[in-house]
């Protein structure tokens, strides 16, 4: 992943978080089209969020499922 895409990540899932419904498909779907949405009107590419995530649905469901008060773990 690159830098820039990292850090957009990261910050995209602390600013967000919050206002994702749950960790069912549809709900961590229609997060990652905003997400890629948001990235793609800063400039940022989905590739450069993509590259070593692996998968930004299991990253995204991740962060959901351990998401505690406010704060990613």
């Amino acid at each position: 992943m690159s830098t820039r895409g990292i850090n957009f990540l990261d910050q995209w899932l602390s600013n967000n978080l919050s206002g994702i419904v749950g960790a069912d498909v549809i709900s961590v779907a229609e997060a990652i089209q905003k997400l890629f949405a948001d990235a793609k009107a800063i400039g940022i590419n989905s590739a450069e969020i993509e590259e070593e995530t692996g998968s930004v649905y299991e990253t995204v469901l991740d962060a959901i499922v351990h998401h505690d008060g406010g704060v990613a773990e």
